[in-house]
This record gives structure tokens, sequence and C-alpha cells, in this order.
């Protein structure tokens, strides 16, 4: 049996992207991911990460830049990063998925200036959701650390050919200590090849990456990454099936459920919110209310098809979102549920909710609120689309 181990959630992603053997870590620290780059940095300077390159670098933009040198040159390549940071790499966030390098970078989730927010919410990934990289949410601390070497199995398949992120919200995950089973270096490896690219900068066969394009190819370069997108649908899957196959942990794929096959009122969400949720839904089942949970995993590539599938049962699907998508009112997984709906059979209400921007709590209580809103939108209808749930009028 795993030995489970009380430890920061930030030093559980470390110790997992440890024992992932990458060949190049370029970081530069930024609250609330610091602990991980102060984790990796130790463990390079006690010789635990073999031939690894730790670079400290100047900025954010250095370190994006960095990893895609490197990975050009056929290395293993791992970074950390949050908010400001993530948004100082947005130009070559574009690089990296154009030129089919598969980085892979954790992101701790937090809001984005201005004003000034250390704390959580979901804006700073979901602003790149057009980056072209893959982006997966994990629940909790053990998830983060498990998605580690499973988005290098999925960027690095020769179909694919795409950076990562994976996503764990800041300070919720980062900075709770919890028991972690720990990735064992040997299942790891077993578990994750080494990395083999069949294109790399190399003197003796050179090559370019990220050359001029003029519009009669430009097209062609992202549809290509699309199909890329397509095929990592199908890999996370897999991926998923395998990691639980050598380690005994599932998270689901794409997407996950609890309490999904018969609710009649289905929340959606992503990040550790699902933890309160779950919570709430065991209370909620025990007075016979009839709601289940969709987790979304995978944010990009989105999971259109498996989403259809799980909802089409529901009376009313309920978006939570940690972002919001100034001028449109409604976050950006609200917007997603609905396009997945659009111009199919499934005819059933979407009501979004906007919460936990900037860190704001979110207690049982609101969630439960939610709920008796949806309840009474089954039966009144819908007045209107999205809101937030949790404004202060007194200060508006």
């Amino acid at each position: 049996m795993s030995k489970l181990t009380v430890v920061e959630g930030s030093y559980a992603v470390a110790h997992a992207a440890k024992v992932c053997r990458p060949d190049v870590i370029p970081a530069y620290p930024i609250t609330p991911q610091t602990h991980i780059v102060e984790e990796l940095s130790q463990f390079a300077a006690n010789g635990e990460i073999g031939a690894c390159e730790y670079i400290t670098v100047e900025s954010e933009f250095s370190a994006i830049s960095a990893l895609i040198g490197a990975s050009a040159a056929g290395a293993r390549t791992y970074s950390a990063t949050t908010s400001q940071g993530l948004a100082l790499m947005h130009e070559v966030l574009f690089n990296a998925s154009g030129m089919r390098l598969p980085l892979v970078m954790t992101v701790a989730n937090r809001a984005m200036s201005a004003p000034l927010s250390i704390w959580n919410d979901h804006q700073d990934s979901i602003a790149q959701r057009d980056t072209g990289w893959i982006q997966l949410y994990a629940e909790d601390p053990q998830e983060a650390a498990d998605m580690t070497p499973q988005v290098y199995k999925i960027c690095e398949d020769s179909k694919i050919m795409l950076p990562a992120m994976a996503c764990f919200d800041g300070f919720i995950l980062t900075h709770v200590y919890e028991p972690v089973v720990l990735l064992e270096q040997d299942l790891t490896d077993e578990f994750l090849p080494p990395f083999a690219p069949e294109h790399i900068l190399d003197p003796s066969n050179p090559k370019t990456f990220g050359a001029f394009a003029d519009p009669s190819i430009y097209s062609e370069f992202r549809y290509m990454q699309e199909l890329g997108m397509s095929a990592a649908l199908k890999k996370i899957e897999t991926v998923a099936d395998e990691f639980n196959e050598i380690y005994g942990r599932y998270y689901g794929g794409l997407i996950d459920g609890y309490y999904l096959d018969d609710a009649e009122i289905v929340l959606v969400a992503m990040g550790s919110v699902i933890g309160t949720i779950k919570d709430v839904l065991d209370e909620l089942r025990a007075e016979g209310k009839k709601v289940g949970l969709l987790k979304i995993r995978s944010f990009r590539p989105f999971p259109t098809d498996a989403i259809r599938n799980a909802v089409k049962n529901a009376a009313i699907i309920v978006p939570l979102d940690k972002s919001i998508s100034i001028g449109k009112y409604e976050g950006a997984l609200c917007t997603e549920i609905k396009a997945s709906l659009y111009n199919t059979k499934i005819d059933i209400p979407v009501l979004g909710y906007m919460f936990g921007h900037g860190g704001r709590d979110i207690p049982p209580e609101r969630i439960k609120k939610i709920v008796s809103e949806a309840e009474k939108a089954i039966v009144n209808g819908i007045t209107i689309e999205s809101s937030y749930a949790d404004l202060r009028e007194e200060l508006l």
C-alpha cells in the first residue's frame, strides 16, 4: 500500500515534477507558485534531479523563452507560474504551441490585477485559453501532483506535440498541507517513457522552428494544431486509465461525475471548489434532492461530446465560474457549456453563476442557495442567464 505523507501542495507538485526527470527547469518565483520552484531549486542543488539544468531567469518572459529553446533542442522541460507572470508570457505561449513544443507548466491559479490580488480565481489561465495550450484543472493536491506525469505523456505524444498547463488553485491548494501519496520514481519511470522527439534543433541535421509563413500556408499550421488538440481528447482519457493501472488512482479523464446518473440539477465546475460542492451534495442527496456535479478536468481541449452525453437527462445545467468575460457578463465555462449544447437536440436551460473572484470564500451556504435558485428556475423559467453569486451590494 502506498504511503501517505503530509506535505504542502506545492511540495507534492515539485516532487512530481522531479520524478518526471526534466532536463531543464527555467524558473522565476511569483506568489503563490514560489514554493514549487523553491523546492525544485533545492532538489537540483542536492543533485536529486540527475543532470537537470535549473536556470534562475530574470522574468517569466525569459522563463518561457528558455523553455522553448531547451525543448526545441530535445530537452524535457518544466516550469511553474501564475497570474501576472503567466500574462507576461502571453506572447511566447503562442510560439510554444505553434512550434509544437510539448512544454509542461504548472499554473498556480491567481487573480489578475488591477486591483492587485494575490488570491485565487481562474482568470489567469482562462485568459490564455486560445493560445493553443492543453489545460487540465486539478481538484486537490494529490490530483495536481498526479496530473504532472499525465500531462507529459499526453503532450509528448507524436500525434499531439502541444504544450500543457496543469492548473491548480493558488493558496487553497498550493499552500495547504494534506496527506498525499508522493509519486514513486520506479512507477513514474514505468508510466512515463523518456522524451524522444522526432524533430529537434541539431547542427548535424539543420531545421528551423517557427519560420516565416505567408498567407498561402499559415492556416494549415493552425489547422494542424487543432488536429493535435483533437488527438488529445482521446489521449487524455487513455492516459488517465493507464495512470490508474499503474498507480491505482483515477480522477476521470476529460470529465468526472458525482451523483450524476439521475441528477435533475447539474452543477458544473473546475478546481478546488469541487470539494465543497461534493460535501454540499452529500447533504442535499440525504434530503432527497436530485443534484449532481459535472467536474470539468480538461478545459482545453474542451470535451464537448462527453459533456453532451453527461448532461442530456438534466432539467437544468448550472456552470459555476471563477472567471468572467468582461462585456459578456458570464464566465468562460458557462459560455463553453452553452456552445456545447447549441444546434443539438439537447434543449436544457443553462443558468450560470460567477463567484470566488480574488479569493473570496465560497461557503457551503452559497452552493445551497444556488441550488435553491436552480430549483425555482426549473419551475418558473430562467429570468437571467448569468449572474454573480456573491456580490456585496453595499459596496456598489
